[in-house]
């Protein structure tokens, strides 16, 4: 029997295109109307792709021509242009949208267990050792890291009488994370909606007060809070973060397209895990050599940052001292991440 819910239950089947995610949990299927076996699809779309409609289009043709009893399909476009990148970007006097915050950096990864977190919070420590006022938002909801990376376990942010959070201060930084209002053993367990909602208040309702730069550490993949994020405030610039085999880099190409798609410039890629130096000075390039290099060229970016395998680095992360708080002079891991945020200032303005 044709009804409204078999229709959305088979357009759930038809991906947006370039993602894995379906239309209908993207939003843009604004209305479904049923007359008998005849359907009526109306889509609300905003980009300058033509190949964009043109794909869902034929999408939906597809799935629903396939379903038994099936007759007239008709599918209607509402197309609009998306923001200006430029314009989102700065508002007002260079400000971003989110009030008192003059840049947004997203550091995002294809897939999990590339130290992407790692980059966020010395990226941020390394900001604020320029002299910059730095915020980190922890936006990986289900596997949150930060707070043990900043040596916070056991703090809780307050809030104000009109529920507004207040972060905790760390190593010169402001940051929020899951990990300081929940336990080390207490899972995230909440379904899309929910997860949009927690990282929206994140955002929205976080007292930031004045940041030169605010670093947002996304989960990995392509999924709903990194859609989420890049529709609730205007981001800067993207680093994406993988390690040098093609495993890694298959998904960083994803990251790239996603922000590409959603109109977020990229400033780059970081090879983390690029090789490991022993005592002698030899460096053994334990995933591949040159695989992030080669990558950042490909995808016409540039490669911002080679972050080596370090022990002191993962013990200082697991101690809650992040490298970068070393004197540069005294780590090339955070040297690394010195140049990592001279090169994001400068590019960012």
């Amino acid at each position: 029997m044709i009804n409204e819910e078999t229709i959305r239950e088979t357009l759930r089947k038809v991906p947006y295109p370039g993602f894995s995610r379906d239309i209908l949990s993207f939003g843009i299927v604004k209305r479904i109307e049923v007359d008998g076996g005849d359907v009526s699809v109306f889509v609300s779309l905003a980009t300058r792709d033509p190949a964009v409609p043109r794909a869902i289009h034929e999408g939906i043709e597809s799935a629903l021509g396939a379903l038994e009893g099936i007759g007239k399909v008709r599918i209607d476009f509402d197309l609009k242009d998306p923001p200006d990148p430029v314009a989102s970007s700065n508002p007002a006097a260079g400000q971003s949208s989110i009030p008192g915050v003059r840049k947004i950096i997203a550091v995002a990864s294809g897939k999990g267990g590339v130290g992407k977190s790692t980059v966020s919070t010395n990226l941020a420590i390394a900001l604020s050792r320029t002299g910059a006022r730095v915020g980190l938002c922890d936006c990986d909801l289900y596997g949150p890291s930060i707070a043990l990376m900043l040596g916070a376990t056991d703090r809780q942010p307050m809030a104000t009488d009109k529920n507004e959070i207040i972060p905790i201060e760390a190593h010169g930084i402001k940051a929020i994370s899951m990990g300081f209002l929940l336990g080390e053993d207490s899972p995230v367990i909440v379904r899309g909606p929910l997860a949009t909602r927690y990282t929206q208040q994140f955002l929205r309702q976080c007292l930031w007060g004045e940041l030169d730069y605010l670093v947002l550490d996304l989960p990995p993949g392509t999924g709903d809070i990194q859609l989420t994020i890049v529709q609730t405030v205007a981001v800067d610039g993207s680093v994406v973060v993988t390690t040098p085999q093609e495993v890694a880099l298959i998904d960083a190409r994803k990251a790239v397209a996603m922000f590409r798609k959603v109109n977020v410039p990229v400033s780059g890629v970081v090879e983390n895990m690029a090789w490991f130096e022993c005592d002698m000075g030899k460096k053994y390039f334990i995933f591949g050599e040159g695989g992030g290099a080669a990558e950042a060229e490909r995808l016409g970016v540039p490669l911002l940052a080679q972050i080596p395998i370090d022990i002191a680095t993962r013990d200082r992360a697991d101690r809650g001292e992040p490298i970068a708080t070393v004197d540069p002079a005294e780590s090339s891991v955070s040297a690394a991440f010195a140049d990592l945020a001279r090169q994001l200032a400068a590019t960012l303005g």
